[in-house]
Parts: structure tokens; sequence; C-alpha cells
């Protein structure tokens, strides 16, 4: 068995147990037990069609990691195990490149905020985690993923979607056409910022779900893990995709949802967010998180729109309308954020 190869390359015997990690959209994780030494660990094959050089994440991961350390850093850190040879890295015979990372024993994750208590405590954590890592000077951390939030580009590939999108499709999208069109300057203001550099550049998560954090029986945060996006951007991203992901009330596969936004849980999101940051962040970066938050669900919205156009080839998908349905579900969170904020 070839997954047998991998596995005593890193723990060197095949006295060992292996159980599915399911809930991740990109890597195939698993626990991996070594029954000999009684010890856990994560070993996760990374996806290189989307990172298409994982040596880049490996080495974001060892940078941030290093800088977490020199900074007395109080959560747990997740380190690379290295192989019987030294090599973080193992291919497979197909070329899929392989890791192993230690376990965070006593650990629980949550797919959606299971309380206003546990969504700040997430966003509490994850706001320690970036005030840590963003000192005075920027590491030369690499972009993971090229143009992932090159938002010019979203609006580009969205344009030339529904110029070539079957016209059944486009007639079943026609309303959700109407409204994206509608918004389509929202967006702008969040380039020019970029470009005329008003706001600085930090290092970000990037993937900031609930899901990333591991807590305790109590639900106490114990470590942010998954720094596979880590990169060079603006930390409004990281906030604007928190509220995006913990505001939902519903899945956001549901379709039919009405009044799906949770201002409490906004609310508990951004004193979580501010809690370590807020001396840190500059009035232009302040002031503008309403509107990141904005951004966020309608880039999100835009690229489920862009994917059922082309015929649903990005996004897994169980049923021909999936990805209309993520569309109107984002809208629907728009729509409720707005109306909160009094936008509309």
């Amino acid at each position: 068995m070839e997954l047998n190869e991998i596995v005593i390359q890193f723990i060197g015997q095949d006295h060992y147990s292996l159980t599915p990690v399911t809930g991740g959209l990109i890597n195939t994780t698993y626990l991996l037990e070594n029954k000999d030494q009684k010890k856990k660990y994560i070993l996760q094959k990374i996806n290189h069609h989307v990172f298409k050089q994982p040596e880049v994440i490996v080495n974001n991961q060892l940078m941030i990691n290093e800088i977490l350390r020199s900074n007395t850093y109080q959560f747990q850190i997740i380190e690379p195990v290295p192989s019987r040879t030294g090599k973080i890295l193992i291919e497979d015979i197909n070329g899929s490149p392989w890791r192993m990372l230690n376990f965070v024993e006593n650990s629980v994750t949550f797919l959606t905020a299971p309380s206003l208590h546990t969504a700040f405590e997430a966003a509490k954590a994850f706001s320690y985690f970036l005030a840590t890592i963003n000192t005075d000077k920027l590491p030369a951390v690499k972009d993971p993923i090229p143009n992932f939030l090159n938002f010019e580009k979203r609006i580009a590939d969205y344009k030339n979607a529904l110029k070539n999108a079957d016209v059944h499709l486009k007639e079943s999208a026609k309303v959700e056409i109407e409204v994206t069109n509608q918004f389509l300057s929202l967006p702008d203001q969040w380039i020019e910022m970029e470009k005329t550099q008003q706001i600085p550049k930090r290092i970000i998560h990037a993937d900031v779900k609930i899901s990333n954090i591991l807590f305790d029986q109590n639900h106490h945060p114990l470590a942010v893990i998954d720094l596979d996006t880590m990169m060079i951007s603006t930390i409004l991203y990281d906030f604007g995709t928190m509220i995006q992901s913990y505001t939902n009330t519903t899945h956001e596969d549901d379709g039919n949802a009405v009044n799906n936004f949770n201002p409490e849980m906004y609310k508990a999101v951004k004193e979580g967010f501010l809690f370590h940051l807020k001396e840190k962040l500059s009035p232009q970066e302040t002031e503008n998180l309403d509107y990141a938050a904005q951004v966020a669900i309608y880039i999100q919205e835009l690229r489920f729109l862009t994917d059922y156009l082309n015929g649903s080839t990005y996004y897994s998908t169980k049923y021909p309308q999936h990805n209309l349905d993520r569309t109107k579900n984002q809208l629907e969170l728009l729509k409720g954020l707005r109306a909160y904020l009094g936008s509309e």
C-alpha cells in the first residue's frame, strides 16, 4: 500500500492507525497514531493543484512559527514533523506532497459558532495571532495562491463568465445576475485603497473560519491552525471573511435562506477582532471594517456565481444548482448586513 510507504518514511514502522479527518475542502487529512510510541500526528496530502508550490506554504509556516516563538506566544504552535531523512515534504508516486504535523490532544473544533461567546473567543484568538505576527518588519512570506485576493481579476472573471455562459444558466440566474451587477462597484474603494497604499500591508491568515481554531473542552482557544493561506495583504480581508463566515445563521448551501444575518454575532466578532488589534490598526483600517465585511461577502458571492456560470468547474457541487444556491445565500447575507449598517 502506497500510503503505508509514506507513513513509514515519517515514523519508521508500520504499527499505526489512520483515521480520515473530514471537513477540510482542499487537502486530504488523516489522524495518524504511532501505536508503539502512543503518539498522534496529523498526516496530510497537500493539494498541489491549489498549492502549486507546496514548498512555499512550508517555508511560510516555518517563518511564522519562528515569529510566534520569539514573541512569547501563549497558544500552542503547530509544527511540521520531519521525515526520518529530515525532509518536511515527501512525494508519493503520483508526485503529490505529504507532510506530518504535531497533534494537539483533547482539542475540539466547530464548523459554525455554537454561541456568541465562542465566536468572540475565536475572533479574539485570531486577533491575538495577527497582533503577534505583525511586528514592525514584514517577513519574506510568499503568496501561496497567486491572485487569490486580486479583486479586479475576480470581477473580470465574472464578466467573462457572464459573456460566455450557457443561455440556460444565465436565465436561471437572472435575478442574481441583476443584483450582482448592481453591486459591481462595491469593491472599487478597496481596490483603490490598495493601489494607492492607503492601507498598510500586513501578514494575514486568509482563512479565518472558526474551524481553524482548536478549542479545549471548555471552549477556550488552544491553537490557530491551517497556516497554508498565510500571505501579505490587507488585514481587512481577515475581518471581512470572519464576518462572512460567522454571522450566517444558516449553512451557505441554503438557497432559501431569509434574514440569515445575525447582528449580535457581528458585534461579538468585531469586539473579539479588535481585542488585541485595536491599538495596532491604522485609522483607515478601523474606519473600513464595516465596509470590508460587505466586500468580503460580495466577493464570495461573485465567486460562487462565476463558477455557476462557468458550469461549476471550481467548487465541489452535489447538484446542478448548488453554486446558485450558495450565491442566493450570500446575497441574502449581504442584504442583512447592509440593512444592519444602514447602507441601503
